[in-house]
């Protein structure tokens, strides 16, 4: 097994990360445990610098997407490898600056951004928000005016490009509570509408087509639609941007449905993004905008994993066969909420060959809570683990305290090391902010 490096099997035939055995991790740090390979995060990183160095000239930067997985080792891996973040909420962006994260290197996104939440970025220093209504361009404006700051901003526009993906990702048709469509001309009133605004300073367009896409003539695409709304507004305003957020979306192994990409195939996907600016800007006759480009799932998506131990297995004959763990929606809902495919393994036992078709039942009260169904394993049992594996990305993120449930520990590794970067909540934690009413005590 060679899921680009990160993932290997051992002499003793156990699942192997950042050359760690995973059942050695197991037993250290008990599970669920949610594991990370650095090499690999690193890798990513550098691989998409390296395109924007050699098809781009350099002018741009990669942006970690926080909402992939957001922690302190992870923004200080990316200020170590040169690369921004974006942030959707406070949190994130309180995460990345205690971590040490230069405030002029985030972007701040989000739809319905709180007056909080924007005071925060401002007070902050945040180098870019990236304005998504009206309400909020008014709110930023103000803030900045009693703040006697100029703030530099970006508009969310809807390009019209309909990604290959899964429904509920799709973040580019005109039916989206995401940025201002090209389409219906609201975003030529957006952009006029910030371009009044005294303490906003417009410096170009964001957009972000969906995830989990594999055709990268969808990302050129974007691309093409938005280099000709910057030479649209330049005609009919004057005004020229100089930055171009082109998003993310770039699609992760899952399973056997999906493409294996390479790193060279990740970096072929922004050098078309690349070509295709240049080719525009030189036939429209406005400048290379500086690219922005927002990759988090493709980063950490590959490089993570989550170890479970078995406990009850329940037969139903001639119906399927109930493999039950110690983890479950709280700590990965994609399934519940996308139906989204996963590749399990039994982690202590790789070479043994698969023999059965079960489902991957989680422990909360709730029919639901599944992790995946109807996947490939060798005879398991209890006290066994299995591994659920591309689990880096949107899965401690959407974790949860349903049934009250701790969400589990993660550990970073990297060469034969494992180092904690998330502590397991205990039972205090998740009740430390509980208050009893004096009239109940």
């Amino acid at each position: 097994m060679n899921q680009r490096n990160t993932l290997k099997i051992n002499g003793a035939g156990h699942l192997e990360i950042g050359g760690c055995d995973t059942i050695e991790l197991a037993e250290k740090f008990g599970t669920p445990l949610y594991v990370f390979d650095e090499a690999y995060i690193r890798n990513m990183m550098r691989t998409y610098k390296k395109s924007l160095a050699e098809n781009y000239g350099g002018n741009g930067i990669v942006l970690y997407a926080s909402k992939a997985f957001s922690c302190k080792a992870v923004y200080k891996i990316a200020l170590s490898e040169g690369v921004g973040v974006d942030v959707v909420s406070g949190g994130e962006l309180y995460t990345a600056l205690s971590a040490g994260f230069p405030a002029d290197k985030i972007y701040m996104h989000g739809n319905n951004k709180t007056p909080e939440e924007l005071e925060y970025a401002v007070k902050s220093s945040v180098g870019t928000i990236v304005v998504d209504s009206y309400l909020e361009a008014d709110r930023l404006d103000k803030l900045c005016a009693d703040s006697g700051v100029k703030q530099n901003v970006l508009i969310r526009i809807n390009p019209g490009v309909e990604a290959h993906t899964h429904a509920y990702v799709q973040t580019a048709t005109p039916d989206s509570k995401f940025g201002f469509s090209i389409a219906n001309g609201t975003a030529e009133d957006i952009t006029r509408y910030i371009l009044s605004k005294g303490n906003l300073v417009l410096k170009g367009f964001h957009c972000h087509i969906g995830s989990q896409i594999f055709e990268k003539q969808s990302f050129v695409l974007a691309a093409d639609k938005m280099m000709d709304y910057i030479a649209a507004i330049k005609k009919s305003t004057g005004f020229e941007a100089s930055v171009l957020n082109i998003g993310g979306g770039f699609g992760i192994y899952y399973t056997d449905e999906d493409p294996k990409l390479t790193s060279e195939d990740y970096y072929n996907y922004l050098k078309a993004l690349c070509d295709e600016i240049k080719v525009k800007a030189e036939e429209l006759n406005i400048g290379r905008p500086f690219l922005a480009l927002e990759p988090g799932r493709s980063i950490v998506g590959e490089a993570g994993i989550t170890l479970y131990t078995v406990g009850a297995i329940k037969e139903i004959p001639a119906i399927k066969t109930y493999v039950a763990v110690d983890g479950g929606m709280f700590d990965n809902p994609r399934y519940a909420l996308y139906q989204s495919k996963y590749t399990v393994v039994a982690a202590g036992n790789m070479s043994a060959p698969c023999t059965r078709k079960v489902t991957i039942a989680g422990k909360c009260c709730e029919s639901g809570d599944i992790i995946a169904v109807d996947v490939p394993l060798p005879e398991v049992h209890s006290g066994d683990i299995i591994a659920v594996l591309s689990t880096g990305a949107y899965n401690y993120s959407m974790a949860s305290n349903y049934n009250r449930n701790a969400i589990p520990q993660a550990v970073l590794v990297n060469d034969g090391k494992a180092e904690t970067i998330i502590k397991k909540q205990t039972y205090e934690d998740i009740a430390r902010n509980d208050v009893i009413p004096e009239r109940l005590k």
